[in-house]
């Protein structure tokens, strides 16, 4: 990895930072409506595994997908706009924030339904190995999503006919408010755990497939692991499954109440934040000044504010165009 990557990556995570800090002010404010799912403390993620990836190549998300989408390539602004109900968001305002989607970005859709991208994925991943043009997909999903029939039937076919997909489980220890398995914090008594194994990649033993566990508040890890497994993919030899352990800082979803969580587990997740880590270990190799990590700040708090006014300032969509992009 050459010193710019890191400085992209950096900037890029900080991007992801201060636009979910955005949606979170403006949500609770009054001024964004619908429903929003934060990504805030997962920024490594999204990153470091679309910064291994090319521009064509295809991307599933989550309900959680703001930092999937613009770590793809999604212009702010633009997704702004969606989430504001506007018509020059990227779908309209038919979208919304849990169904983001801009194919020519190769983004085919966060997504409402838990495990809802895993058989789109695998879709895809079997277009580019039929077309055979060197593509392969990226699927991320959670926890919770790895408990569902769609993740078991989708990395099965995948594994048989060896699809180019890139399966990325990020592990933030919760599906909604159920802890997915007991690790010794006290939460509510009497609480069930719904799953036995602990760590989602050994589930790739049973398709035969390479998993691997990274940890996913370090950029240049699920990088460098997200970097084998499309090479693997791209070579003909199948699907991976990546899990990438993380922590989310707010719930669920906003304005949810937090009763399942000790202040002591977030606390100590907030002290492995990401964005802070990473520019004190560019710190500390040479490659970025104090000056350098407050310029980056400074530019991408303009880049926001100009986005949330591009998007405010925007139309609503007309009526008349309440038919229109729809199969029937």
């Amino acid at each position: 990895m050459d010193n710019n990557l890191k400085l992209k990556m950096y900037r890029d995570m900080l991007r992801l930072r201060r636009f979910e800090e955005n949606v979170r002010d403006l949500f609770g404010s009054g001024r964004l409506p619908g429903f929003v799912h934060l990504y805030i403390g997962e920024e490594a993620i999204a990153v470091g595994a679309c910064a291994a990836i090319n521009p064509d190549d295809y991307l599933t998300s989550t309900h959680r997908g703001h930092g999937h989408v613009l770590a793809k390539g999604a212009r702010p602004d633009r997704m702004f706009a969606e989430l504001f109900a506007k018509s020059t968001g990227y779908n309209k305002a038919k979208g919304g924030s849990m169904h983001l989607a801009a194919p020519e970005l190769g983004i085919l859709g966060a997504n409402g339904i838990v495990g809802g991208g895993l058989p789109l994925a695998a879709g895809a991943a079997m277009s580019a190995k039929k077309m055979k043009n060197g593509r392969v997909c990226l699927c991320f999903f959670g926890d919770g999503g790895s408990n569902q029939g769609t993740f078991h039937e989708s990395v099965n076919i995948s594994a048989a006919y060896d699809l180019p997909c890139v399966y990325i489980c990020e592990n933030n220890m919760y599906a909604g408010g159920v802890k997915q398995y007991y690790d010794g914090e006290y939460v509510n008594e009497g609480m069930d755990y719904p799953r036995k194994v602990k760590d989602v990649a050994e589930r790739a033993k049973g398709y035969d497939i390479p998993g691997v566990i990274v940890d996913g508040n370090d950029v240049e890890a699920v990088y460098a692991a997200v970097a084998k497994a499309v090479e693997h993919a791209r070579a003909g030899k199948g699907p991976s499954l990546i899990e990438c352990k993380t922590y989310r800082w707010r719930t669920h979803f906003e304005v949810e109440p937090d009763t399942y969580r000790t202040p002591r587990e977030l606390e100590s997740w907030k002290e492995k934040c990401p964005v802070k880590c990473y520019a004190e270990k560019l710190k500390a190799e040479g490659i970025a000044t104090q000056e350098d990590i407050d310029r980056i700040g400074q530019e991408v708090d303009e880049e926001m504010a100009d986005a949330i006014r591009f998007a405010e300032e925007s139309p609503e969509p007309d009526l008349s165009e309440t038919d229109a992009d729809v199969y029937a």
